[in-house]
C-alpha cells in the first residue's frame, strides 16, 4: 500500500511524464538550428529529482513503490493524452531508467559528497531513459529521433547539474532515509 506521506512524489511524477509524453511531439527549433529538440525535453529530466529526493527521504523500497505507481498511471493516461507508441516507449524507458536511478542512487548515498549520488544517478538512469524512449518511440518513423535523442540527452545532463540546486535546498527538510541494520 502507498504510504500518503509519498502521494506529493507521485503526483509530481505523473504530472512530469504525462506533460513530457505531449510536449516530446514537438519539436523545438531554437535559433533557427532546426530540429533538435523537442520540448518533451525540458520537463522529464526534472522526474530524476522526485526520484532521488524521494529515495533520500523514503528509502529505496518505498520509492520504487512510487516509480511503479507512477508508471502505470503515467502510462495510462498517456495512452489516452497521446500516441500509444509514445506511451509504451515512455513507459519502457520510464520504468527502466527509473529503477536504475534508484539503485545507483541507493548505492551511492553513503558518499562524502552529497551531490554524487543524484548527479550520478540521474545522467546513468537519463541515458537509459534516451536510448530505450527515442528508438522504441521513432525508429522508422522518418523523424530525425536521433538528433532528438542527443539533443534531449544533453539537456538532460544539463538539468542533471542544475538540479543540485534544488535537490541542496530540499534535501534536508526532512531526516534522511537510514536504513535498518539487523
Amino acid at each position: 500500500m502507498l504510504n500518503t506521506r509519498l502521494l506529493p512524489s507521485l503526483i509530481v511524477m505523473i504530472a512530469i511524464v504525462v506533460a513530457s509524453n505531449i510536449l516530446v511531439q514537438y519539436p523545438f527549433t531554437p535559433f533557427g538550428l532546426g530540429d533538435i529538440l523537442t520540448w518533451g525535453a525540458f520537463s522529464y529530466p526534472f522526474s530524476f529529482l522526485v526520484t532521488d529526493l524521494t529515495n533520500r527521504w523514503f528509502g529505496p523500497l518505498r520509492t520504487r513503490l512510487v516509480v511503479i505507481a507512477g508508471f502505470a498511471v503515467a502510462v495510462a493516461l498517456s495512452a489516452w493524452l497521446s500516441e500509444p507508441r509514445i506511451a509504451l516507449a515512455s513507459g519502457l524507458a520510464f520504468l527502466s531508467a527509473q529503477l536504475l536511478d534508484v539503485t545507483v542512487f541507493n548505492r551511492l548515498r553513503a558518499s562524502r559528497s552529497w551531490w554524487a549520488a543524484p548527479l550520478a544517478s540521474s545522467s546513468i538512469g537519463s541515458a537509459l531513459d534516451t536510448t530505450i524512449f527515442f528508438s522504441v518511440a521513432f525508429a522508422g518513423s522518418g523523424l530525425p529521433w536521433t538528433t532528438w535523442a542527443l539533443g534531449d540527452f544533453s539537456v538532460k545532463i544539463l538539468v542533471a547539474g542544475v538540479s543540485l540546486i534544488p535537490y541542496a535546498r530540499l534535501m534536508n527538510w526532512v531526516k534522511p532515509y537510514a536504513p535498518v541494520r539487523a
